[in-house]
């Protein structure tokens, strides 16, 4: 048993890089929180609840009061450095409440916000000087670093065995707990029970992590001074319309580092469009109600497009003669397409009959050096939860456990990723002088720059394996 979980951040944001609209930030900050983590009796690491690629990173999960804090100080000392301030902390503690009064009310106060709701919102809350990317009146926003990041440089240590046996065991007896609730759930949403409950054991534990944070005051913080001000000013907005709306008390709004939200980890502008009053109880409850959060992920999954009646994809075998330079969701076909040039399932199994005449799309996370796949629309769905590839696979897998007894991928992740951003960038910059769309041109390789690297390898004599490595760096000229 894990006597403590880590105090280390989570939540959803919009993330950027590779051929994402959006992807994470927090790597480092996710690195450093596992190397803190507490051994448990086996003499393991406890696991992050959301490692953050592209995940938000892990949250807050029990233990003992002094602990945990004793953790958090150690945390923040090694998490959030801070810039060199121009100005004194008081003096932005002055600054911060002036903006609260003359630059934030007013706007709240257009948007349906009383005085009473912004009074009781911000009585007693100052800046969180612990949280990451924050950006001090006088100080500049911190330089990108170049090393490249967690969902590009690790795959196979996203996917911890012990950390999918564990939350697929405990998945299974949760989803026939629930069975009934979840059969409504899939008749008015029209998503499968194991996606939901596999997204809800993602975010939160299945409800178990703890969330330390005033909603309010990491918002507000971040909206002062962060490097993201204008997205974290929106979000603040519509945390103050729930407690306008009496859907939650300022007190009780507890959320990650980031300011997501409850079970499912919504950021407050998902929980106005998505969360769901399933137990009729007046109000929609994602902290305290399990019908609730699974409804809202339901909810949340259909209206980013969830296909009803289809898979999320498929572990393949890909034929050597089959060019890797086919990846990514433009360049779809039907999933019997694919199976004609001699893509099967690594597992032996045929394709659903269901699925043969409906568009798939290849997927190589790692090129050639890894798991392969055939995936449907519904995948990019589950990215919309999370824009990671490896996100989504991780949800995939999980909920194949959850609903089939399903076990890991079976084809092993390479040793890939080690590369710098910087010199990603450099075989970027190179294949788009060579007339290659690579997508953002940032030092990631997404799928476009994977599929455009296969192509040129092909085209130059060597083997493609569309996923850059050292070798490449000088013939890419």
């Amino acid at each position: 048993m894990v006597k403590q979980a880590p105090l280390c951040p989570a939540g959803h944001l919009p993330h950027k890089g590779g051929d994402h609209k959006h992807h994470d930030h927090h790597s480092q900050i996710s690195k450093r929180c596992a190397a803190a983590l507490p051994l448990n009796e086996a003499g393991q690491r406890a696991h992050l609840i959301s490692l953050r690629v592209g995940e938000m990173p892990g949250r807050a999960e029990g233990g003992i009061r002094r602990r945990a804090a004793a953790l958090l100080l150690a945390l923040t000392a090694i998490v959030s450095p801070l810039p060199a301030f121009a100005q004194n902390r008081p003096d932005v503690e002055r600054q911060f409440q002036q903006w609260i009064a003359t630059d934030l009310g007013p706007e709240a106060r257009k948007a349906g916000i009383s005085d009473k709701t912004l009074r009781a919102a911000f009585d007693g809350i100052k800046l969180n000087w612990s949280l990451p990317d924050l950006v001090p009146p006088g100080s500049k926003p911190p330089k990108q670093q170049d090393q490249s990041q967690a969902e590009f440089s690790s795959p196979g240590a996203y996917f911890n065995e012990n950390r999918l046996q564990t939350l697929g065991l405990a998945g299974r007896g949760l989803a026939g707990t629930y069975a009934a609730g979840l059969k409504k759930i899939e008749a008015a949403y029209g998503v499968p029970g194991e996606i939901i409950i596999a997204v809800w054991g993602r975010e939160s534990g299945f409800g178990k992590a703890k969330l330390p944070y005033s909603a309010v005051e990491v918002l507000a913080t971040k909206a002062f001074m962060s490097t993201r001000k204008p997205m974290f000013r929106e979000e603040l907005i519509a945390a103050l319309t729930m407690i306008e709306r009496g859907d939650v008390s300022a007190a009780t709004m507890k959320g990650s580092w980031a300011g997501a939200l409850g079970q499912p980890q919504f950021m407050p502008t998902s929980y106005l469009k998505y969360a769901v009053d399933f137990d009729k109880d007046g109000h929609p409850d994602i902290w305290n109600s399990v019908p609730d959060t699974l409804a809202s992920i339901a909810n949340y999954l259909r209206h980013e497009g969830w296909q009803r009646g289809r898979d999320w994809g498929f572990e393949v075998s890909i034929p050597a003669n089959v060019s890797c330079a086919q990846e990514g969701p433009d360049l779809a076909k039907p999933i019997s397409a694919w199976n004609s040039t001699g893509i099967t399932r690594i597992s032996g199994k045929a394709f659903p009959a269901s699925e043969m005449k409906a568009p798939g799309m290849m997927l190589l996370p790692a090129g050639r050096n890894g798991p392969e796949f055939i995936v449907t629309p519904n995948f990019y769905v589950l990215k919309e939860y999370n824009n990671s590839d490896l996100y989504a696979l991780f949800i995939g897998n999980l909920a194949d456990r959850i609903a089939y007894g399903g076990g890991p991928f079976q084809a092993k992740w390479g040793d890939v990723g080690k590369m710098l951003r910087s010199d990603v960038l450099a075989m970027q910059k190179a294949l788009v002088a060579k007339g290659y769309d690579v997508g953002n041109v940032d030092g990631l390789p997404g799928f476009k720059t994977r599929r455009s690297l296969g192509d040129w390898q092909a085209k130059a004599g060597i083997s493609p394996t569309c996923y850059p490595d050292a070798s490449l760096k000088a013939k890419l000229r």
